[in-house]
């Protein structure tokens, strides 16, 4: 399809990996894409933070649809300050899910969407190790639901790690529900945290400074497309412009522009006139 003179504009969402292909081949026949690739999102939570909000937004980005969503929570960025009590917090939270049929009432927590997932899921948890990560939750292939019936599907455990800022394995995109927490001691150390990786989808910060909310979401702030304020980085309940920066491609579906990527811009002149407008004050005499 990508490479089909017939097809004008082509929308891929996707990795960052086929995207960049997918790209190239449209380009190549100078045809027209929009790319909604991967996202690594992170959460900065402050120390003036409202931390019961912090952590449903948290806990949702993270856990809700296995974390198999682009805008689903990755990276977790804690102020020294309430680092461990929030993650006390937060680990009582993940014992609590339940883990089961999605369609089901009550059940947040499916599993993942092919086999070939849960065995990446394996390999991240190896490589959290090999690269000096601790595995705080989880880490674990479930046999068994919270129902105490066999599992049918792919389920992981939701899991949380304790990962260096400078860890490789942050860079890369793990389609999975794997949690990372760094630690940080200011914001603008948490805001070079967030902008070291290459993707730049969605972040968001939860503060109750409005100093802080400015330098977040100025020019100096997060360089991802979508860039909130104590709120989650997953979903798109505000209807706003899923806007995606870097790596994450260049795509801004959603929001009130979405509609003008699928049109094809042209100017039209027609002159009424008996007269000839010429450029460069050109007249004929």
């Amino acid at each position: 399809m990508a490479a089909d003179e017939r097809i004008k504009l082509m929308s891929f969402t996707g990795s960052t990996a086929v995207g960049l292909e997918v790209g190239k081949v449209v380009q190549s026949r100078f045809g027209r894409s929009i790319l909604e690739l991967g996202g690594n999102a992170a959460v900065v939570v402050e120390a003036d933070a409202n931390l019961d909000l912090a952590l449903q937004a948290v806990f949702f980005g993270s856990v809700g649809t296995a974390g198999q969503r682009c805008t689903s929570t990755r990276r977790l960025l804690l102020h020294e300050d309430i680092h461990d009590e929030f993650l006390e917090r937060l680990t009582k939270l993940y014992a609590q899910v339940r883990m089961g049929d999605p369609l089901e009432d009550g059940i947040l927590y499916g599993p993942l969407h092919t086999k070939a997932a849960v065995e990446q899921f394996k390999a991240g948890v190896a490589e959290i190790k090999a690269q000096g990560g601790e595995i705080l939750v989880g880490g674990d292939i479930v046999t068994h639901e919270s129902n105490g019936n066999e599992t049918r599907g792919n389920f992981v455990a939701p899991t949380i790690t304790a990962m260096s800022a400078d860890s490789p394995l942050l860079q890369d995109e793990l389609f999975l529900p794997i949690l990372h927490t760094v630690k940080y001691s200011n914001l603008d150390e948490a805001i070079a945290i967030n902008n070291s990786v290459p993707q730049g989808l969605a972040s968001a910060l939860f503060t109750t400074s409005i100093g802080s909310m400015a330098r977040w979401t100025g020019p100096y702030g997060s360089d991802c497309g979508i860039v909130n304020v104590n709120t989650s980085s997953s979903g798109a309940e505000i209807g706003g412009a899923f806007q995606a920066n870097k790596a994450s491609g260049d795509s801004s579906e959603s929001g009130s522009d979405t509609w003008k990527q699928y049109m094809r811009r042209g100017t039209a002149t027609i002159n009424t006139s008996n007269d000839m407008p010429l450029s460069q004050g050109i007249e004929f005499n």
